[in-house]
């Protein structure tokens, strides 16, 4: 199991957002989180990039890429993290370098040293997302979608166990948006376990998952509330 939490408390501050929070992601995964603005997605999510810390005696248990987030220190979230992929709803993109470069920062800041290996590697993600012609591209002369694959491409870099999303289709028009979550549900089929935040209901038909539902401070598994083909 990639990430295990059961009855966990998730605090945003000092205020209780979800209560009692069992949720389950295994490998090659595809998870909804959905639940209205403010009802705590976003706060699920962060407890597992631990932006936002688990307490002891706030849960049974709370595991994520083997640690236990409850005893998780500081000067170990790095590691943590370069386990995982992190998509955000505003791309988060470095707009003063190409799309090639943007990608480079993220492997020579997360410990990659060969030239030839970081070409490479670029080029994989790249044609994974089907930007292969795009590396010289500046962000600002990308499409909303294209800059949403490039921050995709950034995610996939170090080989992630699991990509967390949060709301990757919320700035998107809806053909675009259909776009971003196929290339979401084709990267489980790799085995990296996918978690996405999302309003976008329909999708759920679409492209069947696991789903999680935020609501007066819970989390319920609502799988059986939707089609599954």
């Amino acid at each position: 199991m990639l990430i295990e939490y059961n009855k966990v408390n998730i605090y945003q501050a000092d205020k209780l957002v979800l209560a009692n929070v069992d949720f389950h992601v295994d490998k090659g995964e595809f998870v909804y989180i959905i639940g209205k603005v403010g009802s705590g997605k976003s706060s699920l999510l962060k407890t597992i990039y631990s932006e936002l810390d688990i307490y002891e005696d706030e849960a049974e248990q709370a595991e994520v890429l083997g640690r236990n987030m409850m005893k998780l220190k500081r000067k170990e979230v790095p590691a943590l993290r370069r386990e995982m992929g992190i998509v955000f709803q505003d791309f988060q993109l470095l707009h003063d370098r190409t799309v090639y470069k943007n990608l480079r920062f993220v492997l020579k800041a997360t410990g990659w040293k060969k030239n030839s290996d970081i070409d490479e590697r670029i080029d994989e993600v790249l044609t994974m997302i089907g930007m292969s012609n795009m590396r010289n591209k500046m962000p600002n002369e990308l499409s909303g979608g294209e800059q949403q694959r490039m921050a995709i491409a950034r995610a996939l870099l170090n080989h992630p166990k699991v990509i967390i999303a949060d709301e990757p289709t919320g700035n998107l028009d809806p053909e675009t948006a259909t776009s971003i979550i196929q290339l979401l549900k084709d990267i489980t089929a790799s085995g990296t376990a996918v978690v996405m935040s999302t309003h976008n209901i329909p999708m759920l038909d679409k492209f069947p998952g696991i789903v999680y539902q935020c609501k007066d401070g819970k989390v319920e598994e609502t799988t059986e509330n939707y089609q599954l083909k």
